[in-house]
């Protein structure tokens, strides 16, 4: 079997291929599997010229495992622990057409982190990335140790499957809580017939909230673990039931749990205008996830102002922008000329689950209820009553690091970086569904979440014996965190006007070198502050 140095494999990646490292194998994955993979391609562009070796166990059961072995063209030739590069979509460059294509600047932030801006001089069509591209910036991280952390999350895993923690509890685990389904679509029916519509409304809300954390299981393929039937599950409980694109949901979910909290590439904390979690945003970044610029203008500064005041209201409506979303990539995969991942019977089944969602809601329930004024607080307290979901959703996150520490971190370090747990008591574990454990599902994304509290005792034994940081908040302290961080961002914002007039009577070019040099300045700054405070590095 070949083998390959490290210049061998640069030159290959410059050259178009996607060479990602597994267990010491050098892995081609062609550019046709780039769409088909279920995963999505941007997990595996994020990985390019990587050793991918704990995402790869962690996103895949065995028999997937064995399939991976297909595509190894050979191992590496260099001992001891593989070097990263930068992989090309991390500086802005993608493949199109069988070409490189320029599609964002880098940003070097303190020439340590590396995020993406507005490319304002797209590259030639016949340019290309070169080996200084892929080269990634110093890292004040120790190689060895990152390897040692790797190498220890491997034993852990090996652990947590040994316990049998992969075995889905379908009696115990999903018997109460398809009980608690059916009682609330029994409940909202049963008010809705009787005319107590808000009843009814609260009601059909809350079954939504519970069933979107069975959605999520099915994206992970916790439930059953084979994706045909997973994706079917999901389909029929997302799209028919709830309205929403499961398959929209995985693709973001992937990326997020990837490259968490990095605020160029994970899609989760890009939610400008309404939010900011880091003076990053105040750069116009550049998203690959949506291939677009986060414009900060005017509409960002004004809500990003009091985003800490607006955090429980923007929750409220959250929903409405996930149908948003979800529509937009049902609408994109049906006139997509690639063929789709899983199959296009997913995306055509997904269409026909959206119509039948509003054929029921809108046709049925709606107009059931009288008049546009009823029909209206209908939709308000049903959508409100979801809105626990997200709050969860941003909880574990919001206040953690938006550092890049570049492609030297290993994958526990990162999520234990960037993940929180959110304590509560036992009984109360179903309104998080049983997601508060953050920390273990993301290191384990495919354990049943039943399983994650025996999971979380060993995660914590693996951080202190690895000398990480486990971090876990009680719902109303993890509150504080959060609302603390938009807090600190909002007040940052009318700091950077002020900068921003201080430099207006230069050229341009020279203008926005200061003011990126001043955002880089305050986000060292709050980064170090919340450090200092035990929010961040760890």
């Amino acid at each position: 079997m070949a083998q390959f140095t490290r210049s061998e494999l640069s030159a290959r990646i410059l050259e178009g291929q996607h060479l990602i490292i597994y267990d010491r194998t050098v892995l081609r994955i062609p550019t046709s599997w780039l769409d088909l993979h279920p995963g999505g391609s941007l997990a595996l562009l994020h990985f390019v010229g990587r050793d991918a070796s704990s995402e790869i166990d962690a996103y895949h059961n065995d028999q997937i495992l064995t399939m991976v072995k297909k595509y190894s063209i050979g191992t590496l030739a260099e001992p001891g622990p593989w070097t990263p590069l930068l992989p090309p979509i991390a500086a802005g460059w993608v493949r199109k057409d069988g070409n490189w294509f320029n599609e964002a600047a880098t940003w070097n932030i303190d020439s340590t982190q590396v995020l993406l801006v507005a490319n304002d001089s797209p590259a030639l069509p016949k340019s290309a990335p070169t080996i200084d591209t892929i080269t990634p910036l110093p890292s004040r991280l120790s190689l060895e140790v990152q390897e040692q952390h790797s190498a220890a999350y491997k034993v852990l895993h090996k652990r947590v499957t040994d316990a049998g923690l992969y075995r889905t509890p379908y009696l115990t685990g999903y018997g109460p809580e398809f009980v608690r389904y059916i009682s609330l679509g029994l409940i909202s029916a049963y008010a809705f017939k009787h005319n107590w519509l808000l009843t009814s409304a609260l009601a059909l809300g809350l079954m939504w909230h519970q069933l979107m954390f069975f959605v999520h299981d099915l994206g992970h393929l916790g439930v059953t673990g084979n994706w045909n039937a997973d994706r079917l599950i999901s389909i029929i409980v997302a799209d028919f039931i709830g309205g929403l694109s499961v398959g929209w949901w995985v693709d973001n979910h992937n990326v997020h749990h990837l490259v968490t909290n990095h605020p160029s590439h994970d899609p989760d904390i890009e939610h400008l205008p309404f939010f900011a979690i880091s003076p990053k945003f105040f750069s116009n970044l550049w998203s690959s996830y949506y291939k677009r610029v986060l414009p900060f203008d005017l509409p960002s500064k004004f809500f990003i102002r009091v985003q800490h005041k607006l955090f429980y209201v923007v929750m409220a409506f959250a929903r409405f922008n996930l149908y948003r979303l979800s529509y937009g990539s049902i609408l994109y995969k049906i006139f997509e000329k690639r063929r789709a991942r899983g199959g296009r019977w997913a995306v055509g089944l997904e269409f026909i689950g959206i119509a039948f969602f509003w054929y029921w809601f809108a046709g049925i329930v709606l107009r059931g209820c009288g008049s546009w004024k009823m029909a209206f607080a209908y939709v308000l307290v049903s959508h409100v009553a979801t809105s626990p979901l997200h709050v969860q959703i941003v909880l574990s996150h919001f206040g953690m690091s938006t550092e890049d520490l570049g492609p030297t971190e290993s994958f526990p370090d990162r999520q234990l970086r960037t993940t929180m747990d959110v304590t509560c008591p036992d009984d109360w574990a179903f309104i998080h569904g049983g997601l508060h454990l953050q920390v273990a599902h993301h290191l384990f994304p495919r354990l049943p979440r039943h399983n994650l509290k025996k999971a979380s005792l060993m995660v914590k034994e693996f951080a202190k014996e690895e000398g990480l940081t486990y971090v876990e908040f009680g719902f109303v302290s993890a509150t504080h965190e959060v609302i603390g961080v938009l807090r600190e961002v909002a007040g940052l914002v009318n700091t950077l006007g002020q900068q921003v007039k201080l430099v207006a009577h230069v050229a341009n070019s020279e203008a926005k070198e200061a003011v990126n040099k001043k955002i880089a300045q305050q986000e060292l700054a709050f980064a170090r502050g919340r450090t200092a405070n035990g929010f961040s590095d760890i």
